[in-house]
């Protein structure tokens, strides 16, 4: 059961009295994208995600480590991977080393004429579930309800998994050879830089965390992220992350009686709370993004948006008429645009495009464009809205007949009829004559 929020919410969300001034205006702004991001968070839909995705990590870390482990050792970087899975694990403690070492045996086993062609399809098929997961869980955040096609999410992410290795490679090469050069090493033991170069190690993971963050953030969601809200709510989880990590390592530290209880297993415990506050902080980035680029979801929040059955129709006839001009002008509508264009969230407009395509109506192309499936002089609009009154409510069963009493049915046909007589002769292509008019 969700909690009423109505009274805080009315309180955050009214107006700031003008005698606060600008600073109590930002006051109250700050306010309100903590009360969002924590509002949701105790709704607890994140934290499900978050413990899902641990559970996917379970079983694609070894897949994606060999999968790593095979770019780089054609790129001769295949001693890199042991030193970047020891820093992931670096705030486990006195424990980091010993994962570290057995994710590591676990990927050298992993041999090619052991692994097969049976094996490399369940590799494959397993690294690229992690980033399917994270997918849906930014689709989810972002109220996008349609996800990537089959074939762009198998290109795209084996591409991700490919190109993420070689540059992760290409930096640790950089920084290698500029660190052994004896120019630098000269430079950097003056007094001076030396100072330069330890708050320059402090901020270095606050720099990698924002780039990689940001990189998720606006490639991840099936829609059009901005560089601003993107990198904004990737600089807030890099910092959010590198205190955690601190925080982690302290906890875990002086954790001596967890270690007594759980003995061995202690180490898959905190492996699994660190992985479950890694994909916490991950998809809390990605609401702030969300949050950052569309304000006016501040106070609704990832709850559901659902249109009256009226507004439904408008949004069918608005859907038509919008594929429709943009045929005649030789040009694509997608249903990103269509609902930027409305001003709605297009998990709102999803149902309405799936009860088009099922009347035959529309069509959605592998690029996520929407075609119209017939001429627009044969389409009429009594179609579109009955259509729509005809569909059903998402994945629940429909009912489309009932016993329902013999005036009660004929009330309905008289709306049927009259839906006919007054839309039946106008067509969809006279309705764009109307419009550009």
């Amino acid at each position: 059961m969700i909690p009423d929020f109505s009274k805080i919410e009315a309180a955050l969300f009214r107006p700031p009295p003008a005698k606060l001034g600008p600073g109590g205006a930002w006051f109250q702004l700050i306010a309100r994208y903590c009360w969002a991001i924590g509002r949701d968070l105790a709704i607890g839909d994140l934290n499900l995600r978050a413990v899902g995705l641990v559970f996917t990590s379970l079983l694609s870390t070894v897949p994606l480590c060999a999968f790593s482990f095979s770019v780089l050792k054609g790129l001769g970087f295949q001693h890199d991977l042991a030193p970047l899975l020891a820093e992931f694990f670096r705030p486990l403690g006195d424990r980091s080393d010993e994962l570290t070492h057995r994710v590591m045996s676990f990927v050298d086993h992993m041999k090619g004429g052991v692994v097969g062609s049976l094996g490399l399809a369940f590799l494959l098929w397993t690294a690229v579930s992690v980033v399917q997961k994270v997918e849906d869980a930014c689709n989810h955040i972002w109220h996008v309800a349609r996800p990537r096609s089959l074939s762009r999410r198998f290109g795209e992410y084996v591409g991700i998994l490919v190109i993420g290795p070689i540059v992760v490679a290409t930096t640790l090469g950089l920084t290698a050879s500029i660190g052994a050069n004896p120019w630098v090493a000269h430079l950097m033991a003056m007094p001076g830089l030396a100072a330069i170069t330890g708050i320059a190690g402090h901020i270095a993971p606050v720099v990698a965390g924002t780039l990689g963050f940001g990189f998720l953030y606006a490639f991840i969601p099936n829609t059009g992220v901005s560089g601003r809200a993107a990198l904004g709510a990737a600089f807030a989880a890099s910092i959010v992350w590198v205190a955690a990590s601190y925080g982690f390592t302290v906890v875990v530290s002086y954790s001596t009686q967890m270690v007594a209880v759980y003995a061995g297993f202690s180490i898959v415990l905190v492996a699994l709370l660190w992985l479950w506050l890694n994909w916490l902080i991950l998809l809390t980035g990605a609401l702030l993004a969300f949050y950052l680029q569309h304000p006016e979801y501040l106070r609704s929040g990832q709850r559901d948006v659902v249109a009256t059955a009226r507004l439904r129709e408008q949004f069918a006839l608005a859907a038509m008429l919008s594929v429709a001009q943009s045929f005649q002008a030789g040009a694509r509508v997608s249903l990103k645009s269509l609902a930027q264009t409305l001003a709605v969230p297009s998990s709102a407009l999803q149902p309405i495009i799936e009860a088009l395509e099922s009347a035959e109506l529309l069509d959605t192309t592998t690029r996520e464009q929407l075609v119209l499936r017939r001429d627009p002089n044969s389409i009429h609009l009594d179609e579109i809205v009955l259509a729509i009154r005809d569909a059903g409510a998402g994945r629940a069963i429909t009912l489309t007949d009932a016993q329902t009493p013999h005036v009660v049915q004929n009330a309905a046909r008289t709306i049927d009829a009259a839906i006919h007589a007054a839309l039946g002769p106008i067509t969809l292509a006279e309705l764009a004559r109307q419009a550009s008019a």
